[in-house]
């Protein structure tokens, strides 16, 4: 399997590979860039089909981890970690320990947190063997109403970028009657679809999982639609809001939204998808910018945890995002360029 070849390779300082047989963890941590400080990202646990697509999905991940940090105004630089295997049926707590002494092996260099099919119980159980983890909600932070789960942040400042895109592309500020698609409503989807419903948004749902598309139809009175359709929908705005991909040569030619704004990672399948947004007139909500919300929350935790200041933060996703959709219209690129433009002025000073 090639590393330096592989295509999503971008000068990654550190990558992993990871065995432990007792536990049966196979895992992969890559640290793509520390220039503005320890490389910060979640553990992915996801069945992959290949452990090509494993390290894809981190490799992926972790660079993208660099410029969210870079344009989130936070000294912190990406990492990511990938657990290959089925959460719902393949995680044990021995294996849970042996990432976080995997974790440990870094020194530092990469500081794990919870991501899609890992918990903050997870995580609580990875300390138990490496200090080199954030997401964990101490008695201070408890008490101003945080969890250490960062998927509210991360809902929050989705929401926020939405409004921006609505603005600027719609130049509307009232989300009532606004069409919404999402794709994926589990931790951070269901609690977008919250804000969104709050604010008088009608709402289509999907999700790999029947349980959670009859949660929010039960909550938002929201329309369940197939996986395969979500991103047809003739919608204000499409939400993608799990696995990323989602924007390719197969769907772009479908789409009927004039926006895309989610929370999953990584949702252009190729950098020249951004051109096919642009060209269909679709505007696109870079999603590293987007989904910041879980890192910022992340970098405030400890005894000093304001959520006021958090919310201040998170606000500023909004006006990092209208920045991006000027320059972008002045100068007639993809927002997914022009933000990594902004990103790299920063990190590779």
């Amino acid at each position: 399997m090639p590393v330096f070849s592989h295509p999503e390779f971008d000068g990654h300082e550190h990558v992993a590979f990871h065995h432990d047989a007792k536990s049966g963890l196979r895992a992969i941590i890559a640290v793509h860039n520390t220039r503005l400080g320890c490389g910060l990202g979640g553990c992915r646990m996801w069945p992959y089909v290949s452990d090509d697509e494993a390290l894809t999905d981190v490799l992926r991940l972790s660079r993208g981890m660099t410029y969210k940090a870079a344009l989130a105004g936070l000294p912190q630089g990406g990492g990511k970690s990938v657990i290959l295997g089925d959460p719902r049926h393949d995680k044990t707590p021995e294996m849970i320990r042996a990432m976080g002494r995997f974790v440990d092996q870094f020194g530092g260099r990469y500081v794990v947190a919870e991501d899609s099919g890992t918990s903050v119980a997870d995580i609580r159980l990875m300390a138990e063997e490496t200090r080199h983890v954030g997401g964990l909600a101490d008695a201070q932070s408890v008490a101003a109403g945080r969890t250490g789960d960062p998927s509210p942040a991360t809902a929050l400042g989705t929401f926020i970028g939405i409004k921006a895109a609505v603005r600027a592309k719609l130049g509307r500020d009232d989300l009532t009657g606004l069409r919404v698609a999402i794709q994926g409503v589990g931790n951070v989807g269901y609690r977008l679809a919250q804000h969104l419903f709050d604010a008088g948004a009608k709402l289509w749902v999907t999700d790999l999982h029947a349980a959670a598309i009859e949660r929010a139809v039960h909550a938002f009175g929201a329309t369940a639609v197939n996986m395969d359709e979500v991103h047809a929908l003739d919608v204000d705005v499409f939400a993608p809001c799990a696995l990323g991909a989602i924007l390719n040569d197969r769907t772009i030619p479908q789409l009927r939204t004039t926006i895309v704004a989610g929370a999953a990672n990584n949702q252009l399948a190729k950098t020249r998808n951004g051109h096919a947004l642009l060209e269909k007139g679709v505007l696109y909500a870079p999603d590293y910018v987007i989904n910041a919300g879980g890192i910022i929350d992340i970098y405030y935790e400890g005894p000093d945890y304001k959520t006021e200041t958090v919310h201040a933060h998170l606000e500023r996703i909004g006006t990092t995002l209208t920045e991006i959709f000027a320059r972008s219209a002045k100068v007639g690129r993809p927002t997914g360029e022009i933000a990594d433009a902004m990103a790299e002025e920063i990190f590779k000073r």
